[in-house]
């Protein structure tokens, strides 16, 4: 498990780090620079000359492990320029001191780059505190940094980034490798900020889980091997050990969605699949997926006694006879259930139905709803740039709505459930933005759900495998050739 720390929560823990623990500040400030210069000087192993170095400083902390770097790259033999940005009369204190020490090193001091290229270019300019829009002094700086030439590496975070969202205040620094320090910052891995922080490394320097104090950060990403968050296998189990999933999905020429979701079902372990579909589709499910049952929506009532978990929407359309499908699973089933693609374009158009399904959350069933932006704004009431904007807030407001799992699904996908943390997807990429890739997951939800996961450990685990297929076949096939068909073959190889 991988923490994604917000900015209130590092401030807390460096402040347990200094005052619980008594690890002093300078310590700290001096790891940090530690690793941020054997980043530098591994960059520089691979260069064959030059050995000029830029560090644009602000006047704050961040500013201060900017300083220490320069002094410790002095020391390696670098012609360093220290280029400080900002009021040094109101800088910080350990600025201030770092700022003494250098004074004794063969540094030079500039207020603007002398240079147009350089070997390394060092930002530290702001840290995690920043939370407005980056003008005037420090916008011109930004841009004058990203203009020049040479490789850069970015302090903790890259300036401009909101270090909670990703999103950019205005302009940021694009690095090449940022170095954070004790645990990884959450505008590191979602978008855009992803974009501008190149390669992410880890440095550790004495923050760990020993400063929580029992308050754990409340976001978090899988990287793990993925055979280590599946269901046990039963080695004397059968088909129906390992569980039976009811998917109702497909309509008239929308065979495709069943397929898909079927497909992966089995893929995630589901011993057994039976879909329910038009009699249209018959021939060509039964062809696809030789292995699943099929019945026509006539025999749901039978289905759903049958099934362990039932998984609704895919490609089913918004016709009569669908709605009243997605009406019986929820009036008269209190199993497991998923609802995925038109299942929550009908729920979204229903409060009844959206009541009966709190009131059996409540109670305690397992719910998963998977709304890409457009299904949650629909469920919401809020507009899609509103969703986008703020997806793991609006995902768990819908979770605690209809007290549920919500799988809000954009580039980067939110696992929100009330009394939980956050769980943001990291595996996958942008060729899995293709026709059909939501059957597969919303097929490798179920398969894990009839094998007996609770509902977040089947929405989570089943977003990170299903992200992994993605990079599986974005490396075997290239990320402009990525279907959906890819997809569910590449689970759980």
């Amino acid at each position: 498990m991988k923490y994604l720390v917000s900015a209130s929560e590092m401030r807390r823990y460096d402040n347990n780090t200094i005052e619980k623990i008594g690890i002093p500040a300078c310590v700290l400030m001096e790891r940090a620079a530690l690793a941020a210069a054997e980043a530098a000087e591994g960059y520089r192993a691979g260069q064959n000359a030059g050995k000029s170095v830029l560090v644009m400083a602000g006047t704050g902390n961040n500013g201060g492990d900017g300083l220490a770097v320069s002094r410790l790259l002095s020391e390696k033999g670098y012609q360093v320029e220290v280029w400080c940005v900002g009021n040094r009369e109101r800088a910080s204190g350990q600025w201030k001191q770092q700022m003494a020490i250098l004074r004794n090193y063969p540094v030079a001091f500039t207020e603007k780059p002398a240079g147009t290229a350089y070997t390394v270019l060092v930002d530290a300019l702001f840290g995690v505190g920043l939370t407005r829009e980056v003008s005037g002094e420090f916008g011109e700086s930004v841009r004058i940094f990203n203009g020049l030439k040479g490789w850069k590496l970015a302090l903790d975070l890259p300036s401009g980034i909101d270090s909670d969202t990703g999103k950019v205040l205005g302009c940021a620094v694009k690095a090449d490798k940022t170095v954070t320090f004790g645990f990884c910052k959450r505008g590191l891995m979602l978008y855009p900020g992803c974009g501008y922080a190149g390669e992410v490394v880890t440095a550790e320097i004495g923050i760990s889980e020993r400063s929580f104090y029992g308050e754990v950060p409340q976001m978090y990403a899988y990287d793990e091997n993925p055979q280590a968050l599946m269901p046990k296998r039963d080695s004397g189990g059968n088909k129906g050990t390992f569980g039976k999933v009811l998917l109702v999905a497909g309509s008239m020429n929308m065979a495709g969605a069943a397929v898909l979701a079927a497909r992966a079902a089995y893929r995630a372990g589901a011993g057994m699949v039976k879909v329910l579909s038009p009699a249209e589709n018959r021939t060509i499910i039964q062809q696809s997926v030789p292995e699943a049952l099929f019945g026509t929506w006539e025999f749901l009532t039978e289905g759903m006694e049958w099934a362990d978990v039932i998984a609704i929407g895919p490609g089913l359309g918004k016709g009569c006879a669908a709605r009243q499908c997605l009406e019986e699973v929820v009036r008269n089933s209190g199993k497991p259930l998923l609802a995925d693609a038109d299942g929550l374009n009908l729920l979204s158009e229903d409060a009844v139905l959206r009541g009966i399904l709190a009131e059996q959350g409540a109670a305690g069933r397992q719910i998963v709803l998977t709304p890409h932006v457009g299904e949650l704004a629909r469920l919401t009431g809020k507009t899609a740039a509103a969703c986008k904007e703020d997806l793991p807030g609006t995902g768990r407001e819908l979770a605690e709505l209809l007290h549920a799992t919500v799988a809000a699904k954009d580039a980067r996908t939110f696992i929100c459930k009330q009394g939980r943390g956050f769980c943001v997807n990291l595996t996958g990429n942008c060729g899995m933005a293709t026709a059909g890739s939501g059957d597969v997951l919303a097929g490798v939800i179920a398969g894990l759900l009839a094998q007996g996961m609770e509902a977040f450990d089947a929405a989570a685990v089943g977003a990170y495998i299903h992200g992994l297929a993605g990079d599986r076949v974005s490396r075997e096939k290239g990320m402009y050739a990525c279907m959906a068909w890819d997809l569910a073959e590449a689970v759980g190889l």
